[in-house]
């Protein structure tokens, strides 16, 4: 009996060993996804790959998920269908209302290139106008109006918005126009600079370098909202 039960272990082990396929993600980088899984509540795992890849970490998006801490409550909403046929020197853009403190509501207006997600420009105030509107528009800026009631023609000012409302604007409570303006601005920077894109390859609109070297740092943005990852 004991050379059977040392031949079945002997087996066993011989049908478990490893045929090839991925590598196995080293500790240290399972680790790092779960602290960033936790440090930004709002990024799912798309968004948590593409800060990894800037980092020059080179592992799967399917991997990502596996080891980020599981949440509780449904996932995001996602968006599947794109206007791929608009040129990139388009300029999509589309107003928002925003309450503050005191239930007096603001109104946004978003200007942004479709070509790299861009935001070019962030106007607020309390009561729009046709005037307002067009001394906003900068120089080069041609609008080409949406057919009534057809938001999937701005398809791309309409995603942005949504993705402002969810990941700033929902969990800050706005004080008055001068804040609103300085939230918005905030947020412009990190959206330019910082965020990663699906649709760019997991980089951000103003390219982010990739960084191989050094030691993992992080910043936190709007509050611990959001974070920037970077080595030195």
């Amino acid at each position: 009996m004991e050379w059977h039960r040392v031949g079945f272990r002997s087996f066993w082990r011989w049908k478990s060993r490893r045929r090839g396929g991925r590598p196995t993600v080293p500790p240290e980088i399972r680790k790092l996804i779960r602290e960033m899984s936790i440090a930004n509540l709002l990024s799912g795992a798309p968004r948590i790959h593409g800060e990894l890849l800037k980092l020059g970490i080179d592992v799967g998006q399917t991997s990502v998920a596996k080891y980020m801490v599981k949440r509780r409550g449904p996932p995001s909403q996602g968006w599947k269908t794109f206007l791929y046929n608009h040129a990139d020197d388009i300029a999509a853009m589309d107003m928002f209302v925003v309450p503050t403190i005191s239930f007096r509501l603001l109104y946004g207006l978003l200007i942004m290139g479709r070509g790299r997600r861009q935001i070019l420009w962030f106007g607020v105030t309390a009561r729009p106008t046709a005037e307002w509107i067009a001394n906003q528009i900068t120089e080069g800026i041609r609008d080409r109006p949406t057919s009534p009631r057809s938001p999937w023609q701005n398809a791309y000012a309409e995603r942005l918005i949504g993705s402002i409302r969810r990941e700033c604007l929902a969990h800050i409570v706005v004080f008055g126009e001068r804040h609103l303006r300085h939230v918005l601005l905030s947020y412009m920077k990190y959206h330019n600079e910082v965020r990663t894109h699906l649709s760019l390859e997991k980089d951000a609109p103003v390219s982010r370098a990739v960084e191989r070297a050094g030691r993992i740092l992080f910043r936190p943005i709007f509050g611990g909202l959001h974070h920037q990852y970077a080595r030195i």
